[in-house]
């Protein structure tokens, strides 16, 4: 079964007094690896309520692992920018166009960004889009 407020679970476990305090960090990581990171302020109001300061070190070393520690929630819901598809024509059924679809079509016109997308090769510039590549 999903937890829906994984906080609301997670504070009554941090703050009970009889448990120890490595479990205490196994829960934090816990809560770190499935919302796929945290806010620094997050994390540090959790650390101090719980009184881990001089063991904060176990959870903030996980970033060496390329496990996203700390994690701004901008950066999580980075969105591709989307195309107007508002004149199309549509069917009854298929109201929704996947983001895939948009980075196809940029791809095939050579407008994905280069930050975004560093493996993707550029066309050459005399390529004119006729053909397939």
């Amino acid at each position: 079964q999903k937890v829906k407020d994984s906080m609301r679970v997670l504070l009554p476990v941090l703050l009970n007094k009889s448990h120890d305090s490595y479990d205490k960090i196994r829960a934090i990581l816990l809560y770190i690896f499935s919302t796929n990171g945290t806010t620094q302020e997050n994390l540090d109001k959790l650390i101090q309520n719980v009184q881990i300061e001089s063991d904060s070190d176990m959870i903030r070393n996980w970033k060496y692992l390329d496990v996203p520690v700390i994690s701004s929630f901008v950066a999580q819901q980075h969105k591709y920018p989307r195309r107007d598809r508002s004149s199309e024509e549509t069917f009854q059924l298929s109201r929704w166009t996947p983001v895939i679809k948009d980075v196809m079509e940029d791809a095939i016109e050579n407008k994905l960004d280069s930050k975004d997308w560093p493996y993707c090769s550029r066309c050459p510039p005399t390529w004119n889009g006729s053909g397939a590549v």
